[in-house]
């Protein structure tokens, strides 16, 4: 048996033997937990820091991302010691853009948004039990509000949260919902029957704004996007100084649900 084989449990090619269905299955596990992790830091890591962060053996975790490379998924970085996502992956994501409706012309309502009202301007979706932004349009002010295609944030953390959890019962919600995302930031907690509420409240008005959760300077305001009658499948939310009037604030609650309302699926 060959050290390839050895390592991640696939047979060598030629054999004629096929690799058992509880073993595809864990080494496809450890693939997607590599894309996972590496999502989830948002930068290149090292093979050992990889390996130590999935709790995996650093040989199995060094063959798989040896063979993730050399399918083009993930690339070796500048100092070849650090490993992140490949530029196939990019293409495959330009691919699902085209190919999926919502999110192309959501990619347009949220830049046009952005452009109208100055404000920073976001596609929000539910991704692996988080808040996602998908897409994201900066605003035009001197003070700029941090704001990252890609971020994954706790939901309860979130306007949009609220909205994504909108029609659930509570026994999914707290399966959803960790004790350690209800901790915000600053070490404050949110109650699980407030979060609720909170949801219970969002789905009534149509809307949702939240301020001071993820930093103390900005508030976030969302509307939903359904996919049919009943069903939120996204966000548009605009996120704005948390000193921003009373007033404009309804006015922009107004502006973002008109656009929501022109995404989604009646």
């Amino acid at each position: 048996m060959q050290e390839s084989e050895m390592l991640t449990g696939w047979p060598s090619e030629g054999t004629g033997e096929e690799r058992p269905a509880g073993s595809r299955e864990k080494g496809l596990n450890r693939v997607l937990n590599i894309l996972e992790f590496l999502h989830a830091n948002q930068r290149a890591i090292g093979i050992g820091e990889l390996a130590k962060g999935l709790n995996a053996p650093r040989s199995t975790t060094y063959t798989l991302v040896r063979e993730l490379v050399e399918a083009g998924l993930l690339e070796m970085a500048g100092d070849g010691n650090r490993v992140y996502f490949g530029k196939k992956l990019y293409l495959y994501g330009m691919a699902y853009m085209r190919g999926n409706d919502l999110l192309r012309r959501g990619r347009q309502e949220v830049d046009t948004l952005s452009r109208e009202t100055g404000e920073t301007s976001e596609l929000c979706m539910l991704q692996s039990g988080r808040y996602t932004i998908i897409h994201s349009s900066p605003g035009t002010r001197p003070f700029r509000i941090s704001s990252a295609t890609g971020l994954q944030i706790p939901l309860p953390w979130t306007a949009s949260g609220r909205l994504l959890l909108a029609g659930l019962d509570r026994s999914r919600i707290e399966a959803m919902v960790t004790e350690e995302d209800l901790v915000l930031p600053d070490g404050r907690k949110i109650e699980i029957d407030d979060f609720i509420d909170d949801i219970a409240r969002a789905r009534v008005t149509g809307y949702c704004v939240t301020s001071g959760l993820v930093d103390a300077y900005t508030k976030c305001l969302a509307a939903p996007v359904f996919s049919a009658p009943g069903k939120v499948e996204a966000t548009m939310c605009l996120v704005v100084p948390i000193d921003t009037s009373e007033a404009r604030t309804g006015e922009l609650v107004a502006l973002l649900r008109e656009r929501a309302a022109r995404l989604s699926i009646s």
